[in-house]
């Protein structure tokens, strides 16, 4: 039997019926109508309203999961008006102003209203928010070209009107929206720069290994080492940090506020730099051997040494007058969006180092065959490397000319400085001052004490043990804090700035907490693994420096479970950074540095001269462990009492636990290979595959026996990308 109509169903429950006489019932005039009758239940319409078509528009209804994997860059909701605003529920819907024309082919949207009636969850203003999702930064499907309509020609007799023929001349379909190109670019930006830092780190470190194959890892590489970080230090404590954290933004603000878009604040910024790095740069050169004596007193005690070092001096500081240089260029430039110049430039520098060190091998034999020392090298020889290593940095500064003239930046010197607010921005740098001051302190500190120490060992036959040593384990050292940290908190500390300035402290903690807790899962092995494999490590790279090799591993072995503090801490600090907090910072840094130097001395005094410099580089994860327990607090405080420091400690202490066992048996195997092969280059590879692929079985074993999440995810992650 078929159901009845609904119109019928209607009217049998209640509903107006026509008019067809007098029926039965009906009250006569001035006769009072009885009451009706309650209308019988009709088993038709029992769930006829029980669907609403506005509960999908009901927060507390969406389902969290299939929200967050819905893709609405592929799939956008609806545009504004769409939505028709509810009603009653059991009112007759509204006539729409626009009903559908059937002699019409293509219909006309309607009109978008005044004010904005999306409905978007998690209270997103519908105006401001832009969807970015999966298919646009990963599967590409934003880039696709549109398919052409193969039947669209037969449709055409329905339009409303004629089409002349250069109306039916075929149009290039429009460029397909990308709502994710903010995105998009931003992510394709931050590769660019990712690659070149890499690059560049890599570079950098063949840069070590030619070096050292040159002169070797004793005394003379030690002089060269202090003249060579001296205009580092300067650039830095003169102008350097200041000019990263309170000129830079005054700059990006000036491009936006501006008229010529920032172009005569970047000119006069550059011509500050100029003038100001130009007379440090005369005044330093002049001082070149005060500075080596506040640097090594031991240097500066040795004739032969302080002569050699105050050439390689007088050669290395100009360059801080292009490091300057380079600095604001690559600024002006990130701000106009070109990335790729300050990165990809510094790759520049170690090419040209690295052919000068050569040039010098090729001249002046390598380290194993020439020995060569202070008292040996000629002036010649000091004046190439000298030149090269000033030509590198000239070279990299240079190099942005062509990338301002293709952004459309002319530089012009402009000496109209007042009244135009640097002055005002070099009051707020005061901190950052102080910052980097507390830093080059007890850098200055170790470097003389290292210095002294690597003097005494190398008269008693132990090569390797100053502070050449101790720069290139920290260079090999930091590559995973590089890589690593520092791309996870690149990609979240927007998301803490925008939760600081909100005042949600909720949020920052979150991201705070994901940050260490994803970062740990790589820093912790790779702790270990310096810890495990130190030796091996220094010996296959630093093959070419003959027996100091050895003692770089030992004080890599030294550095290693430092890394996590140091880790901890570059996270930890950035909360602060969040809130423009930089007084704590700069106290933080005051303790780091105290400790770092105190301990240092003590390890100086106690240790023998070959073990000094280890325990140096083991006080300087000691620094770092407690700056990281008085920020940590701090932070906490500044978070309303909670860091999410239990699921923190968890995934750390399970890592640790992992690690552990994983680090003897690593260690164990490439102790047995180096002692039945020897600490060649042979058994340097072999030592260290080996312990290599102990250390990532056992971890890998013990961390999934302990259930680590943050671990799990990332492996889920990688085996979801090899298996695309």
């Amino acid at each position: 039997m078929n159901a009845p109509y609904d119109g019928d169903r209607a009217q049998g429950t209640g509903g107006p019926a026509p008019y067809q006489g007098t029926a039965p019932g009906t009250p006569l005039p001035g006769q009072v109508p009885a009451p009706a009758p309650a209308p019988d239940h009709d088993p038709y319409v029992q769930d006829a309203y029980g669907y609403d078509p506005y509960r999908s528009q009901d927060l507390s209804a969406q389902d969290p999961v299939a929200e967050v994997l819905y893709d609405r860059s592929a799939h956008p909701p609806p545009p504004p008006g769409t939505y028709q605003e509810p009603g009653p529920l059991y009112a007759a819907p509204q006539a729409p102003a626009y009903a559908p024309d059937p002699r019409v082919w293509a219909q006309t949207p309607p009109p978008e209203p005044d004010g904005p009636s999306r409905h978007l969850p998690y209270g997103d203003h519908a105006t401001t928010t832009q969807f970015v999702g999966v298919d646009s930064l990963v599967t590409k499907a934003a880039d696709q070209e549109p398919r052409p309509d193969a039947f669209a020609h037969l449709y055409r007799d329905q339009e409303a009107a004629p089409r002349t023929p250069a109306e039916d001349a075929p149009v290039a379909a429009p460029a397909p929206s990308k709502p994710a190109g903010r995105a998009s670019s931003l992510l394709k930006s931050s590769a660019l720069m990712a690659a070149g830092t890499i690059v560049s780190r890599i570079t950098g470190f063949l840069r070590t290994l030619v070096i050292a194959g040159a002169i070797g890892v004793s005394t003379l590489n030690d002089t060269y080492q202090v003249a060579n970080t001296l205009p580092t230090m300067i650039y830095v404590l003169v102008g350097g940090g200041a000019l990263n954290a309170v000129f830079i933004p005054q700059l990006v603000r000036a491009m936006k506020n501006d008229e010529d878009g920032g172009e005569a604040y970047a000119n006069r910024l550059l011509t500050l730099v100029v003038v100001l790095l130009a007379g440090v740069t005369t005044i330093c050169v002049l001082a070149a051997p005060l500075f080596i004596s506040m640097m090594s007193q031991k240097i500066a005690s040795d004739p032969q040494r302080l002569e050699v070092a105050v050439a390689f001096a007088q050669y290395c500081l100009p360059t801080m007058f292009f490091m300057g240089v380079h600095v604001v260029l690559g600024q002006i430039l990130n701000a106009r969006g070109r990335f790729g110049a300050m990165m990809w430039t510094p790759v520049l520098n170690n090419i040209v180092v690295i052919a000068t060190f050569g040039a010098f091998i090729w001249a002046f034999g390598g380290f194993t065959t020439s020995g060569i020392t202070e008292g040996t090298v000629t002036a010649d020889g000091v004046r190439l490397l000298g030149i090269g290593t000033l030509l590198g940095l000239t070279v990299q500064a240079l190099a942005m000319l062509p990338y301002l003239r293709d952004a459309g930046f002319k530089p012009r010197l402009r000496f109209d400085w007042k009244g135009h607010g640097l002055g005002k921005a070099a009051k707020l740098a005061k901190w950052t001052f102080f910052f980097v001051l507390a830093n080059q302190i007890g850098l200055v500190v170790v470097t003389q004490l290292a210095t002294w120490a690597g003097e005494v060992a190398d008269k008693q036959g132990h090569h390797g043990t100053g502070i050449t040593a101790y720069n290139y384990a920290l260079l090999l050292w930091q590559m995973p804090q590089a890589i690593i940290t520092v791309s996870v908190m690149t990609a979240v500390l927007p998301r803490i700035s925008r939760s600081a300035h909100d005042g949600d402290a909720a949020a920052v903690r979150d991201d705070i907490s994901y940050g260490l807790r994803t970062s740990a899962v790589a820093i912790v092995p790779c702790a270990f693994a310096f810890l495990a494999l130190g030796v091996p490590m220094a010996t296959l790279l630093y093959a070419g420096a003959g027996d100091g090799a050895q003692n770089i591993g030992f004080v890599l072995m030294a550095f290693g479970l430092g890394l996590i503090p140091y880790s901890v801490q570059y996270v930890v600090l950035r909360g602060f950074y969040a809130y423009e907090d930089t007084r704590t910072p700069f106290y933080n840094t005051v303790i780091v540095a105290a400790v770092n130097a105190a301990v240092s001395a003590a390890a100086f005094v106690v240790l023998p001269a070959r073990w000094a410099v280890v325990g140096m580089a083991a006080a300087y994860g000691l620094g770092y462990t407690v700056g990281v327990g008085v920020a940590w607090r701090r932070l906490r405080t500044r978070l309303g009492g909670d860091l999410d420091g239990a699921h923190v400690m968890r995934t750390y202490a399970r890592l640790v636990g992992a690690c552990v066992p994983a680090a003897a048996v690593a260690g164990a195997a490439a102790y047995l290979v180096t002692q039945w092969l020897g600490s060649g280059v042979a058994g340097s590879v072999v030592s260290l595959v080996t312990g290599g692929v102990a250390l990532a079985a056992a971890f890998l074993i013990a961390a999934k026996r302990m259930r680590i999440e943050e671990l799990n995810a990332m492996i889920g992650m990688v085996r979801g990308r090899m298996g695309r």
